[in-house]
């Protein structure tokens, strides 16, 4: 649950957010050129010091959606345990945001595999580049437009033969 004061303090400060909440958690919505001043904001200014997950949803074919990204960040205050959900929106071509690297530490994998399943890609990130799939990989497959069977790149995948036990 988040403290009523912090959401006083992020609606005075940045006027232009939307707010919802649902069973005690509270969620903003952020637009993609606010993203970093919020994020920072609630890092050094109202203590989220945890960086829970970074994370996408592909709104491809949802009926109502304006978007086709929608990038999550999940914070928490470890000292009071205060939660806070934040999203903003991206579309293709320029589905890029800020890096969070300088931020929190860890947002360095947790961006890094949401570039390589489904395409956003970290402007400032120190390291950019595939964690979960081989380089040679060249499409994101986390995203709804991917077909289930593939592209038919297994076969360019490297076999690797394990000794027997």
């Amino acid at each position: 649950m988040t403290d009523p004061a912090t959401i006083a303090a992020l609606k005075e400060a940045f006027p232009e957010l939307g707010f919802s909440e649902f069973r005690g958690e509270t969620r903003v919505v952020v637009p993609r050129s606010a993203v970093y001043p919020v994020l920072q904001t609630l890092k050094e200014k109202m203590a989220f010091d945890l960086l829970v997950d970074v994370t996408c949803v592909d709104y491809l074919h949802y009926r109502d959606a304006k978007d086709r990204f929608g990038l999550v960040y999940l914070l928490a205050n470890a000292q009071t345990n205060e939660r806070i959900t934040v999203r903003t929106f991206v579309n293709d071509p320029e589905s890029t945001v800020p890096s969070v690297v300088s931020l929190w530490k860890g947002a360095d994998w947790l961006e890094r595999e949401v570039w390589d399943v489904f395409g956003i890609r970290f402007s400032g990130h120190p390291d950019l580049r595939r964690i979960l799939l081989p380089e040679e990989f060249t499409a994101h497959p986390l995203r709804k437009d991917y077909p289930l069977q593939g592209l038919g790149e297994r076969h360019n995948f490297p076999v690797i033969t394990r000794a027997e036990s």
